[in-house]
């Protein structure tokens, strides 16, 4: 008879596989797609179990010694779960921008008392907004980027080891800057909407003025949505790809954020 073999012949592996659990489990909890209520929890619980089974032996070789008092590793798997938890925040950026799009182009058009509930946050958001995280949903899994970020586990582990997190000057630094970018990125997404209904909005005070007698209130509601429907469908493209150079540059991203936590 063959002897009896686990995966996991020692407890040290057993440990380590758990800190390949939080440092997955961070990266799921913060990107949008996986980490809202759209999932179930025993669904999200299955995959990262399943994905962290599938890493687990192509990281297996830099396990190193793991602490045997609670205390420690307790330690150990918080820093591994905020290393994934600042490498999904990259695409919760992306996402938190496209919300802010949504807002503001909900706000020009006058969608803004008009709600409805996002299933990705579980809370009430613009109908623009959902309809534009959707979008961007869609764009993000057709580019493959989240296979971007499985691979960016596998080679944080050549960048910062086990226990490597440190929260450095560079670090904090470079998440101010990107956490920033949000608003850039919004305004871009929201630019063709927010300047057309603008020189709408311009138009229609010049009308005011030359036509007194015109009801500028009652034209311009309809005729601000009705604009912002054509403008949003005419830049879709240009919204597509916005959104497609945001999630191209993400490689690059993970790549200096890992570098800028193992620094310390």
């Amino acid at each position: 008879m063959f002897p009896l073999t686990t995966p996991f012949p020692s407890v040290n592996e057993i440990a380590f596989f758990t800190l390949v659990m939080g440092r997955m489990a961070g990266i799921f909890a913060s990107i949008p797609l996986f980490g809202g209520t759209r999932v179930p929890m025993n669904i999200k619980a299955l995959v990262i179990f399943s994905l962290s089974m599938v890493c687990f032996p192509l990281v297996k070789a830099k396990f190193p010694q793991i602490p045997e008092d609670m205390l420690s590793l307790g330690i150990l798997m918080i820093r591994e779960t905020l290393i994934g938890t600042c490498l999904g925040l990259l695409s919760l950026i992306v996402f938190a921008a496209v919300e802010f799009c949504g807002q503001i182009c909900g706000i020009q058009i006058g969608f803004s008392i008009v709600s409805e509930i996002d299933p990705t946050q579980g809370g009430q958001q613009s109908v623009l907004s959902i309809f534009q995280e959707m979008l961007a949903t869609l764009l993000f899994l057709s580019l493959g980027v989240h296979h971007v970020f499985i691979g960016a586990l596998v080679e944080s582990y050549n960048v910062l080891p086990v226990g490597a997190w440190t929260m450095s000057e560079g670090l904090l630094n470079f998440l101010v800057i990107t956490i920033g970018q949000v608003f850039v990125l919004a305004i871009k997404l929201a630019a063709p909407v927010m300047v057309t209904l603008l020189l709408t909005s311009v138009m229609l005070g010049i009308m005011a003025r030359a036509f007194p007698q015109m009801n500028v209130f009652f034209v311009s509601m309809p005729l601000n949505i009705g604009i912002g429907f054509i403008i949003l469908g005419l830049s879709l493209h240009v919204f597509l790809s916005t959104l497609r150079g945001s999630f191209g540059v993400l490689d690059e991203q993970i790549m200096t954020i890992m570098k800028l936590m193992g620094n310390g």
